[in-house]
């Protein structure tokens, strides 16, 4: 899954936008997330992986990133 390409039309068939206009911030971010999720889903999928391993790749991802998450270090990067 950590393949990289040039190839803009894969990027164009997994990549969704999320609209910037007609909501908050809070919104804005969780859509972005929802819509980030979901076409990682898709990609995942279209590899062969199977729901349950999509699961556990994406749980073990997101725990990875909180896990790191420094608030110090993120509030001096404002």
């Amino acid at each position: 899954m950590n393949e990289k390409t040039n190839d803009s039309s894969e990027h164009d068939l997994f990549v969704t936008e999320f609209p910037k206009q007609g909501c908050g911030i809070v919104d804005y971010l969780q859509g972005r997330v929802h819509f980030a999720l979901l076409d990682q889903i898709k990609l995942m999928n279209a590899s062969g992986m199977t729901q349950e391993q999509i699961k556990e790749t994406i749980i073990a991802n997101v725990t990875e990133i909180i896990d790191h998450f420094d608030p110090q270090k993120e509030s001096k990067s404002l």
